[in-house]
């Protein structure tokens, strides 16, 4: 029999580990397989192993109980509370948005208010994320293949993020810039679909740690808007 159990305390892959072969050491248990991701653990026991006896077997940090079944009217309310949760990233948009149409309301093209959008999303974005540097990393590195595979870009993206926005706030080597956005933003939107696809629900870290923002679509339209306005900015050069 496979039982499914919610863990609390896990913060990186070596937490998942341990209790993985914690669990994986209890007596009737088959197999134990834990996702960091997901903050879960399917368990194959032998005959039922109750709730505590688990608990008693994993170090204080860790919390384990069982995944409760979800009714429709805690589903519209974890979408409500969803919807919530991203009320400061929709506002932050809106705000960038307002700011680049009113900087460039008066002139010929829209160029330039397309050029101010993408500097300030990444000047403000660069800001959150500068909040908590030492936090950013682990949870950038929950979905950015990249930054998966080459830790150091974790520590460096809120840096590369500031760099280009003032490049293309200035005006500064805006066809490397609009480059370096399409290849930055297209890894990152390639984890985005892959936990978007695999229905993991995980904290976005597009506002770093200090805003706790679950990773939606909305993340991946955001990063679409960006990469759209690129393309079409290097078609027009």
């Amino acid at each position: 029999m496979k039982h499914t159990y919610h863990i609390q305390g896990m913060t990186c892959n070596g937490c998942r580990t341990h209790v993985e072969e914690t669990l994986s050491k209890i007596e009737g248990v088959r197999n134990a397989s834990v996702d960091l991701e997901k903050a879960e653990a399917i368990i194959e026991m032998e005959h039922h192993i109750d709730v505590n006896t688990l608990q008693k077997s994993l170090p204080d940090k860790y919390s384990i109980s069982e995944r409760p079944m979800i009714t429709m009217a805690e589903t519209r309310m974890e979408t409500k509370s969803k919807l919530e949760q991203l009320r400061p990233l929709f506002l932050i948009l809106g705000y960038i948005t307002v700011a680049s149409i009113l900087l460039n309301y008066n002139r010929p093209n829209w160029e330039g208010a397309m050029l101010d959008f993408m500097g300030l999303f990444y000047i403000v974005f660069s800001f959150f994320k500068m909040l908590d540097l030492k936090g950013f990393p682990d949870s950038f590195r929950m979905y950015d293949p990249l930054a998966k595979a080459v830790p150091f870009y974790a520590w460096v993206y809120p840096f590369i993020e500031t760099i280009l926005g003032v490049l293309f706030l200035m005006r500064l080597y805006v066809p490397f810039a609009l480059i370096a956005t399409l290849v930055v933003l297209g890894i990152t939107t390639i984890g985005v679909t892959r936990t978007l696809l695999d229905k993991k629900s995980i904290q976005c870290a597009c506002l770093g740690t200090a805003l706790k923002l679950p990773m939606t679509e909305a993340t991946f339209i955001e990063n679409t808007i960006m990469i759209v306005m690129a393309i079409s900015m290097l078609i027009g050069l």
